[in-house]
């Protein structure tokens, strides 16, 4: 792929050629390797270089075209902005997208971290090493029938007519493994654990190894739960991935759209516990893929949602900002339409807690490690959810696994109820968070 500033160059002499004077560009290129193990033997191995660009043009009535495509030579380029223009007679004419109103701003510090990509060979040792020492951690282990070991080179760049040019790179390396039971007369059981680094080298796949198996063992005396009320805490993963589930509250766009459990008169309302504060923030420093700035160029941020249980603010576009007078939060991707997604969550204790609790105290609470089918169990225009999940009824420190449950409840009262946040927080692949504990939901058991 050629350099983004020779992108640039064709980009500018091109749109000259076609008497286009306004296009912006937005481009990524992904080179990945990544394998996979079964029982020994290497089962998969995968290297791609994606590469991709989506194109944007303004013709002279300020109608928009937009693009894509994977070809960034001057030729690709130029059919690109052909057809990017052709397209924006037919674009929209109300709430055209415009450039950000900061993509020109300086960034203090943009990301240049890139670090050697091992062989192949070396990638595969490793994770044989991991499916080994997983299968002698317990009798009862019997397969990783889900693993995989990925490092991956990121180059993603932005670039306007109006002088804009912006590049991120960065590397990263990470492992999943999920291993399986199998013992006679009883049901199989399993877990997971992830690690993510920007290198090979510095990956934690010894903890990862270790999280799998303890997971995976504490699993193994399982028994029946009553259906009924208890007091639930959930994992860090467990609440982000709820959280993922119902991250229209904070989404502009959504709002606009009138499909979000918010509403715009929403802003310096309670909704959540005063225990509770939630940042976007991708430049968090335990963001491994962090992005210094958007698909419209705007420089990413800490954003705050929630301070102290009130809605403090939403995840803006360009254009979202300017219709609800706010300032864009550098959330936005550019494509037929402009999406606003979150990058990176961190969720912390508002403040000192009066009561402290401790699972080694606590009696009869469930303890949610992993929530399931949240595709299909999450009514997100409604806030209402019931899902299977994987966890334990922890008595007094002593954990006993669940053999099925599901949890259901109203993510709005949800975030009312909370009586507790921990202070210590972890890394999950959305984000920060510590785990979070719920006066009482509804557990379904068999």
């Amino acid at each position: 792929m050629p350099n983004i500033h020779e992108i640039a160059t064709y980009a500018q002499e091109n749109a000259q050629k076609l008497g286009i004077q306004k296009f912006d560009i937005y481009g990524s290129t992904v080179d990945e390797t990544s394998v996979q193990v079964d029982q020994g033997e290497p089962k998969q191995v995968k290297a791609s270089n994606r590469s991709g660009v989506t194109v944007r043009v303004w013709n002279e009535d300020n109608t928009i075209g937009v693009t894509s495509t994977t070809d960034v030579d001057p030729k690709g380029l130029e059919l690109a902005l052909k057809t990017a223009y052709e397209a924006s007679f037919f674009g929209v004419k109300e709430n055209v997208p415009d450039f950000s109103p900061e993509a020109t701003v300086p960034i203090d510090k943009t990301l240049n971290e890139k670090a050697p990509q091992a062989p192949v060979s070396e990638l595969i040792e490793k994770l044989l090493v991991a499916e080994k020492e997983l299968l002698a951690a317990h009798p009862a282990i019997k397969g990783v029938p889900y693993n995989g070991l990925a490092q991956r080179d990121i180059d993603r760049f932005y670039l306007n007519s109006q002088g804009a040019l912006r590049t991120d790179s960065l590397s990263l390396s990470s492992v999943y493994l999920y291993s399986k039971t199998d013992e006679e007369g009883k049901k199989p059981r399993s877990a997971g654990a992830f690690r993510i680094n920007r290198s090979l080298e510095k990956l934690d796949i010894n903890g990862c190894i270790q999280e799998t198996a303890e997971k995976t063992i504490s699993h193994l005396n399982y028994d029946k739960i009553k259906t009924g009320k208890y007091q639930v805490v959930f994992s860090p993963e467990a609440f982000l991935s709820l959280l993922g589930a119902f991250s229209n509250l904070f989404n502009a766009q959504s709002i606009l759209d009138k499909q979000s459990l918010s509403t715009a008169d929403d802003l310096g309302k309670q909704i959540a516990s005063p225990l509770l504060s939630l940042y976007d923030d991708s430049l968090h420093p335990a963001n491994i893929g962090a992005e210094s700035f958007d698909g419209e160029g705007t420089p990413t941020r800490q954003v705050t949602l929630i301070e102290n249980g009130i809605l403090k603010g939403f995840l803006h576009s360009a254009g979202t900002a300017k219709r609800l007078n706010a300032q864009p939060t550098g959330n936005a991707s550019i494509g037929a339409k402009v999406s606003v997604s979150p990058n990176f969550y961190h969720v912390f204790a508002a403040g000192d807690c009066e009561q402290q609790l401790s699972l080694e105290t606590a009696e009869n609470v469930i303890l949610i490690d992993d929530l399931q089918a949240l595709h299909a169990g999450v009514k997100s225009l409604q806030g209402s959810f019931s899902l299977p999940f994987d966890g334990w009824l922890i008595n007094k420190g002593v954990k006993t696994s669940i053999e099925s449950a599901t949890v259901a409840g109203d993510f709005l009262e949800l975030l009312k109820s909370i009586i507790y946040v921990e202070k210590e927080v972890a890394l999950t692949p959305g984000g920060v968070a510590p785990r979070i504990w719920v006066e009482e939901l509804s557990i379904t058991g068999e």
